[in-house]
């Protein structure tokens, strides 16, 4: 399942201008988002991007939209919030 910050990052590294399938460092990732956020107006405008590719183009969006998602989820791995973590998860931790 993906989340919504995970998405919204995954849209703006899609919609970003660094090439698929290349391995970027976490630091190019997030400068990539960062300036993708900025050129298309905000994560609205990543999204716009997003879909008019894959209106466009659906054969290139599809392993794109992969392998950002794929370096989304290594560079900001989702974490469980303290308030949702059951009795057995907290007595793993100790």
């Amino acid at each position: 399942m993906t989340d919504l910050l995970t998405a919204a990052r995954a849209e703006a590294l899609f919609s970003s201008d660094l090439a698929t399938g290349t391995e970027p460092t976490p630091a190019e990732i997030a400068a990539a988002i960062r300036r993708s956020i900025r050129s298309h107006g905000g994560s609205r405008g990543c999204a716009c991007a997003l879909a008019g590719a894959f209106g466009d183009r659906p054969e290139t969006a599809v392993p794109r939209m992969r392998w950002a998602l794929r370096l989304v989820r290594a560079v900001y791995p989702r974490t469980t919030p303290v308030a949702t973590r059951t009795r057995t998860d907290r007595r793993a931790e100790r």
